[in-house]
């Protein structure tokens, strides 16, 4: 329940320590309580919507913890933060701070740990912080500051985790910053590097006599070339968290083919260069990401010994051969395979078996045969199932249906043929189903009206309720002493509303049909209707005939309507005007429509593109006049069917009409430490401290 903070708190000239994490607390917090002669300890993280401000500190301020991250405290930091010279823990990470770090924050003899992350100072980073000779965390990160690394760091000699990134500043680290111009010097010897964002040219030198790192992170730099020899070296018993993603990596110089450290459970390679033939990681990993780099040949058997996986990506290469069979049983961990947009191909592994907790099957874009195997009926977790843009041939996987959690079904482009049918009983089938994309297949028949009436999920989302708003799998990796945090996004790339468009999470709200392109007959079924959560909608470039139903005005969230290159008759129901108020994209062109274009709301937003190749379709929209006395009819001087834009049409109709195109990227991966060393350090201080 959120409430103030009670300023009689400051009245209380005896309190030593203030642990209020996470209660909800709002308002402005009593500043008065931050000159309590004997107070040593504010612990106030986790109250989001707090806010404060740091007075001017006395001389006689006692404190040695203060602990605001993760609330709205704001402002600039005061020059009399020197006063607090008893200070050892001041995390000021994830607030709203601004302005420039005072010089005086360096005069803080016992400080040992400083983490200023998430906030908005901006100007160099002090040179005076080199006085900080006792700091062994410092996390400048994810703020504005500009200019050079302070070489003066040097003196930083108990420093063991240096956090920079995602800053503006220039340069490379400089060596003498771990007094490394010496070969035979150790310098300080660090457990956590992030230099994320931070214009890093090539490695830092530095890291060869590192040999007790546990996380580096040197993602979004300009680092180029070959992952250097010297690398295999660095840290190879400690090391568990790497990601070199994002850079212009483009192979490694004389790796063995399993990477040599031993305990890494989190690989992040992806979106380099990387040529050459899939490295495999090491036995202990549990999350490795090679995506979008240019890796060939095959997949290598050995990949299939990393049974410790749960999220295993090489999607976006140019690997050929055959999916190795183990790939379907080799880890009862993994919860994501995507091998997408590769030259896999023969069949798709066929052992799939029953415990497994796979959630993400995504085998789209490659050159896959045969048929849809049965055995995928023992995911029974998965949400996720993309084998578009393959050589599949097969029927409708009606079994598909018994799946409990999937949300999103991808059969397009491939060789898939016969009737959907409608379901055999009365039972739900394809409970959670939202996305369902058979586009550019040899489907026939009538569209499947029973399947319409069970797909309970377009009817009423769970989603819509639920507190989480996109699809994501969160979980976290236990590793020593530290809570990992890991989330994987789903996201997608669509062609919708006649423009291809990128969506970097999957909201849990979006419900799509894509049946476009393939042959399929008869009338729209009135069941439609019942998808009352439907927002894309596609079944052009068919052969249906008939009217279009009123019953498609009931669905109100209906963002992009499709129903070109049919046979479709008839008038367009006055009912759609009123009705689709969301509607952004509409396109009935080349039917055998007649009467006026139902007027205002959406509809006097469409271009005449959206209903050309309607010569009996009459309206302002084709700047046609009506002839009131024939049923809307056009007049015979507004007869013409205005083809001069088709062309221009068919060009925008043959990146959107056949099918949404889908994919799915990696999410970035928050580490967390901070407060781990926190509980390590002084627990035995303050035992009662709650972490997170």
């Amino acid at each position: 329940m959120a409430s103030p903070v009670p300023s009689v708190l400051a009245n209380f000239s005896k309190l030593t320590s203030l642990y209020l994490e996470g209660c909800g607390l709002q308002g402005m917090f009593p500043s008065a309580i931050f000159q309590l002669p004997k107070l040593e300890t504010i612990w106030l993280l986790h109250n989001h919507v707090l806010t404060g401000y740091l007075p001017e500190f006395s001389f006689s301020n006692n404190l040695k913890t203060l602990a605001l991250w993760n609330t709205s405290f704001s402002g600039e930091l005061p020059a009399s933060i020197e006063n607090l010279d008893s200070m050892e823990f001041l995390g000021l990470g994830h607030c709203n701070f601004t302005g420039l770090v005072p010089s005086t924050l360096g005069n803080l003899p016992n400080l040992k740990f400083l983490d200023l992350a998430i906030n908005s100072f901006r100007g160099s980073v002090s040179p005076t912080l080199a006085n900080l000779t006792k700091l062994d965390y410092l996390d400048l990160g994810s703020n504005y500051f500009t200019g050079f690394i302070p070489p003066e760091l040097t003196n930083l000699t108990q420093l063991t985790d240096l956090d920079l990134q995602q800053n503006m500043l220039q340069g490379s680290v400089p060596s003498s910053l771990f007094r490394l111009n010496n070969s035979n010097a150790t310098g300080a010897q660090l457990v956590d590097i992030g230099l994320r964002y931070c214009h890093l040219t090539e490695f830092p030198y530095f890291l060869r006599n590192q040999h007790r790192l546990q996380l580096l992170d040197l993602s979004s730099n300009n680092i180029k070339g070959q992952i250097p020899q010297w690398m295999s070296k660095v840290s190879v018993e400690t090391l568990f968290f790497l990601d070199l993603s994002n850079n212009s990596l483009t192979g490694f110089v004389e790796f063995p083919i399993v990477l040599p450290w031993s305990k890494l459970q989190y690989l992040k390679l992806d979106s380099n260069i990387l040529q050459g033939s899939l490295p495999v990681p090491p036995m202990s990993t549990l999350f490795y990401s090679i995506s979008n780099n240019s890796l060939s040949g095959e997949i290598p058997q050995l990949l299939c010994n990393v049974s410790t996986l749960s999220i295993l990506d090489v999607s976006q290469n140019n690997l050929t051969g055959n999916m190795p069979m183990c790939l379907s049983n080799f880890s009862k961990l993994l919860l994501v395979l995507r091998v997408r947009s590769n030259n896999l191909q023969g069949p798709i592994p066929s052992g799939w078996t029953s415990g497994n907790r796979l959630k993400m099957i995504d085998l789209g874009r490659n050159n896959l045969q045969g048929g849809i195997p049965k055995s995928l009926m023992a995911c029974r977790m998965l949400e996720y199932l993309d084998l578009g843009n393959n050589q599949i041939r097969d029927g409708f996987p009606s079994w598909l249906g018994s799946l409990p959690q999937l949300n999103i079904l991808i059969l397009s482009s491939n060789a898939l043929y016969g009737t959907i049918g409608d379901p055999t009983s009365n039972v739900i089938v394809f409970p959670k189903l939202r996305v369902i994309d058979l586009s550019h297949n040899g489907f026939n028949g009538t569209l499947p009206s029973g399947y319409f009436e069970r797909w309970i999920t377009m009817t009423s989302l769970d989603g819509k309720n639920s507190q989480a708003s996109y699809m994501v799998e969160n979980s976290n990796m236990k590793i020593n002493d530290m809570q990992v945090p890991r989330t994987y996004a789903y996201s997608m790339t669509i062609t919708n509303k006649g423009t291809e468009m990128q969506y970097p999470k999957i909201i849990k709200t979006l419900a799509a049909i894509d049946f476009s392109c393939n042959r399929f007959d008869g009338e729209i079924p009135e069941s439609i209707g019942n998808l009352k959560e439907l927002q894309l909608l596609n079944f052009s470039n068919n052969n249906l005939v008939g009217g279009i139903p009123k019953a498609i005005a009931k669905l109100t969230n209906l963002e992009a309507l499709d129903l070109s290159r049919n046979k479709l008759e008839g008038r367009i129901p006055l009912e759609l005007s009123p009705g689709l108020n969301f509607l952004e994209f509409l396109n009935l062109s080349h039917n055998h429509l007649t009467g006026i274009i139902p007027q205002g709301h959406q509809f006097d937003t469409f271009q005449s593109s959206s209903f050309e190749g309607n010569p009996g379709l009459c309206g302002k929209q084709l700047l046609k006049e009506c002839n009131t006395n024939s049923g809307g009819l056009p007049t015979p001087s507004s007869t013409s069917s205005e083809e001069s834009g088709s062309l221009d049409w068919i060009a925008i109709f043959l990146g959107y009409g056949c099918g949404f195109l889908f994919g799915t990227v990696i999410g970035n991966v928050v580490i967390k430490r901070k407060y781990d060393w926190f509980t390590k350090t002084f627990s035995k201080i303050h035992g009662s401290t709650r972490m997170s």
